[in-house]
């Protein structure tokens, strides 16, 4: 033992370990998922992701465009992970870059708390000039998402700028989720209930449920 190294006591030590331990859960599993997209897209791990990759169907445009959106796809992707924010997370929808599925858990002490919804989201061969479509797959009961998983965000639409990323847009959409805006409702009936939060939740539990089961 290196002279003047600490020594922890044993059940530190071992507490120290379990942390670390299943820290890396969630990082072994984003980091498993990352390789087997990469393997999918027949990218060399030496080579990143400038490598050949497979084409991808379901978006139009040239292939010099196609490639640029690609690139500019997985570099979101990365920065995605190296951030790690809470309660959101994201990654294409098999080996389609253009496809993602992402997930967002509702803020806590919130109506929302407690809940997880999936999204989909679809980018055009124009990203980023052009916003993607993004819509909920899960059920949503709420003053800007239709029935159909529609959202009404400016960021989607109207106020979309090519500085704007995936990360982005994943923690609008779930700081809309506890700050709707009730003036230009999508759900007139969620807008109405949103004033009694405890109506509210009890609503949107059993709309959850309903659909889960």
């Amino acid at each position: 033992m290196k002279e003047g190294a600490q020594v922890l006591p044993v059940e530190q030590g071992s507490n120290l370990i379990l942390l670390r331990y299943f820290q890396g859960i969630k990082v072994w599993k984003e980091e498993k998922q990352l390789t087997e997209f990469i393997m999918a897209q027949n990218v060399s791990p030496r080579s990143g992701f400038g490598g050949s990759r497979k084409t991808n169907e379901g978006v139009s445009g040239g292939s010099k465009d196609t490639h640029s959106v690609s690139k500019r796809l997985h570099s979101e992707l990365m920065t995605l992970m190296m951030k790690g924010d809470k309660g959101i997370s994201a990654f294409p929808d098999g080996d389609n870059i253009f496809k993602w599925i992402g997930t967002i858990h509702g803020p806590e002490e919130t109506v929302f708390s407690g809940l997880t919804f999936k999204l989909s989201l679809e980018f055009p061969s124009g990203y980023p000039y052009t916003p993607p479509s993004v819509k909920f797959i899960s059920p949503c009961f709420h003053p800007n998402v239709d029935t159909a998983g529609n959202i009404c965000l400016d960021i989607l639409k109207d106020k979309w700028s090519a500085l704007l990323d995936v990360r982005t847009i994943l923690i609008s959409i779930q700081s809309l989720l506890s700050e709707p805006n009730i003036e230009s409702p999508l759900n007139t009936k969620a807008a109405q209930m949103w004033k009694n939060q405890e109506t509210y939740r009890k609503h949107l539990t059993e709309v959850v449920h309903k659909n889960s089961n």
